[in-house]
């Protein structure tokens, strides 16, 4: 299997972005959301890669095999998008991903990186778990913290200055 290259979102992914995170949002989790009920995936370098943000994809060849946002929220940063095609689960794609945004976010100074996910995705809670993110109540979240309406379970981490 040939290693995926962690690159900066660039204008021209909109569609395979799309392609990408559709499927594993409406089939394999069952959540019924569209692409419409996402804009941001549409305008990622105005929601994501502004201020302190960023928007990663994980590229084998020419196709987006993954997918990891930050949004700058003033108060940390808040990850969205994780996505990995099936076929790369386990490659290591994830971990680069989530490597390569840790290191722009302590680089950007920001003093916490929080999350929201769904409690059906139990791989997702271990990985986070084994990067240091620990799980809180959603009271214990940043105020300015830009919460999904479908999120259920929440992850924090303090990046140490």
């Amino acid at each position: 299997m040939q290693r995926p290259q962690i690159v900066p979102f660039r204008a021209g992914l909109e569609e395979s972005i799309l392609s990408l995170i559709l499927p594993i949002q409406q089939q394999e989790f069952g959540v019924q959301i569209t692409a419409e009920d996402q804009p941001d995936l549409r305008r990622i370098p105005e929601v994501y890669q502004a201020g302190r943000g960023g928007f990663w994809v994980g590229l084998v060849g020419d196709e987006v095999v993954a997918t990891l946002g930050l949004i700058d929220f003033g108060d940390g940063g808040a990850l969205r998008k994780m996505f990995v095609r099936k076929d790369q689960r386990g490659s290591g794609v994830a971990q680069a991903l989530l490597d390569t945004l840790v290191a722009h976010a302590v680089t950007a100074a920001l003093p916490v990186l929080a999350l929201g996910t769904l409690a059906q995705m139990h791989a997702a809670h271990r990985f986070y778990e084994r990067n240091g993110f620990h799980s809180i109540a959603p009271e214990q979240l940043p105020a300015t913290f830009p919460r999904m309406p479908v999120d259920d379970r929440f992850y924090l981490r303090a990046l140490g200055t």
